[in-house]
């Protein structure tokens, strides 16, 4: 494919350069409104047209027009205020997932003349989700020789709203033997840790129930809780260790399944059945990760497609437990790497068709093109075939118009069929193709034209009136009478019949100019009854 577009000089091609961008981000600021989620629909966002400066008489005449990419339909633009309505309730979780902060990119589009405008608008969080375990019960096994101070994971709550209204705290109900801490993980989500306070004693009490609690800083705050039901047993002095805290992998996105991403491993210095440990998910994630680990070799492996638009990182925890019942923990980082998966996608904004055929740099249409991949992955070409009279011109960040290059002529061609091909710059390069039908439009820009641009008819004397003695070949429109006056001349174009001056010393009748239809003059009609020294009259069809 690649070979195939190095070979194609006759397309032209407008590629997007880093430079021009970084020259468009610095030149133009974008306008930036800000709601809350879950606004109803209906609201008034702001006034495009006063926040622009323009006439809200200008958004009516010129076409104005919201644009998304997808063409999701977000706003509405109201082009008789110039205000900008929210077309539906926007729920934040839904749009952005966990991305902080949620900014939905639009553009205003004016199609007469066309110029671009963009604008954000970002999504404040509300606390409309509670925390969730994703068990409704946590078994710990521990040892009654395991000494105070000792730390046990416990599997965090998920919260879907972000920032002060996800997972602040984690509690524990009252007892005696354990408290709760909480901490912070690298990407900012909050942890619990059980921390053991005092010694436990299987004859006195060989199991325990207790209730966590997670706490989101929302006003007033939400809460989930889970069970933590601890199994005191005999005698178990070390707990796994794994030889690395923390594993680092990267792992193409297009990586077969059942591919092996990492081995973990970890060890345990007790002897015997305390000594063997087991792996597992953390957190219980087997639903929603790509990844399973194996229970006793510890290699985790591909089980689902990777997709780096949706997730380019994991942090995927892995817990080693012997059978005792004591257990620790790593984490294994998964970057993920793009692969040039997707083809670049072609969003039609406006198509004007049929277009006049007198206007050269006429914009016929506008559209936007994207590719989610990233680098030269997401880097893109756009053209259209050379043999035809039309321009793409790059106008406003990824958008383009296609314009008229010259005068169009309806006459000699009335329709174009265009081809706009988009192509990635990837390896191997990919590529879409989106086919347009422009027509022409006609305008009155041929003036009616004889084939000749002189007719001679002979006729003999003393014939009898209205002898038809020949045509005129029609052109552009039908043929039609004509008036001729004495001095030989075309005069007006009218209908009656034309009539030769038996005075004239000639025998021989010209045109000397094409004629346009007209009417019958005023008079025309007596001035012929008047005139005795017409002998001879015939007719042109």
């Amino acid at each position: 494919m690649e070979t195939a577009l190095a070979k194609t000089p006759q397309k032209r091609q407008v590629m997007f350069l880093a430079i021009l961008m970084l020259l468009w981000e610095a030149g133009s600021e974008a306008l930036r409104y800000s709601i809350p989620e879950e606004t109803e629909s209906g609201y008034s966002v702001g006034n495009l047209a006063k926040d622009l400066g323009l006439g809200v008489g200008e958004l009516a005449t010129r076409g104005a027009r919201i644009h998304y990419k997808g063409n999701k339909e977000l706003l509405q633009l109201d082009i008789k205020t110039g205000n900008l309505l929210l077309y539906k309730k926007l729920d934040r979780e839904a749009l952005c997932g966990a991305t902080d902060p949620c900014i939905l990119h639009f553009q205003l589009l004016l199609e007469n003349p066309v110029q671009f405008f963009q604008a954000d608008l970002q999504l404040a969080d509300i606390n409309d989700h509670s925390p969730e375990f994703p068990e409704r019960e946590m078994l710990l096994k521990i040892s009654e020789g395991t000494q105070p101070g000792t730390v046990f994971p416990l599997k965090i709550a998920q919260d879907f709203d972000i920032g002060s209204n996800t997972v602040q705290n984690y509690t524990i109900s009252p007892n005696s033997h354990f408290h709760v801490a909480t901490h912070t993980r690298g990407d900012g989500r909050k942890y619990p840790e059980l921390v053991l306070d005092k010694a436990l004693d299987r004859e006195e009490r060989p199991e325990l129930s207790l209730t966590l609690t997670a706490l989101d800083g929302g006003a007033p705050p939400r809460s989930g809780t889970t069970t933590v039901r601890i199994v005191v047993l005999d005698n178990n002095d070390n707990a796994p260790e794994f030889l690395q805290s923390l594993y680092e992998v990267q792992v193409p996105e297009n990586s077969p399944l059942n591919s092996l991403i990492v081995a973990v491993s970890a060890r345990d210095l007790d002897a015997g059945a305390y000594g063997s440990v087991a792996y597992a998910l953390f957190q219980g994630d087997e639903v929603t990760q790509p990844f399973v680990v194996d229970q006793i070799t510890g290699e985790i492996r591909l089980k689902r497609a990777l997709d780096f638009e949706a997730t380019p990182y994991y942090n995927v925890e892995i817990v080693a437990t012997d059978v005792g019942g004591l257990s620790g923990k790593c984490t294994v980082a998964i970057e993920v790497v793009d692969v040039n998966d997707n083809a670049p996608e072609l969003t039609l904004s406006t198509l004007s068709s049929p277009t006049p055929e007198n206007a050269p740099e006429t914009v016929v249409a506008v559209f936007s093109v994207s590719d989610p991949d990233s680098g030269d992955n997401g880097r893109m070409i756009c053209s259209i075939q050379n043999d035809l009279p039309f321009l793409l011109k790059p106008t406003f960040k990824n958008f383009y118009t296609l314009v008229t290059q010259r005068k169009l002529d309806r006459e000699s061609q009335a329709e174009y069929n265009i081809t706009i091909t988009v192509t990635d710059l990837g390896t191997p390069r990919l590529k879409t193709e989106y086919n347009i039908t422009v027509l022409v439009s006609d305008v009155n820009d041929n003036a009616p034209a004889f084939t000749q641009t002189s007719y001679t008819l002979l006729v003999r004397e003393n014939n009898s009136p209205a002898l038809h003695i020949g045509s005129v070949p029609e052109g552009p429109f039908p043929g039609h009478l004509v008036d001729v006056s004495g001095t030989g001349t075309l005069s007006q174009s009218y209908r009656y019949e034309v009539c030769l001056s038996g005075d004239s010393g000639t025998n021989e009748f010209n045109f000397l100019k094409p004629i346009i239809p007209n009417f019958l003059p005023q008079g025309a009609g007596d001035e012929v009854g008047k005139t005795a020294a017409f002998r001879n009259s015939f007719g042109f069809n």
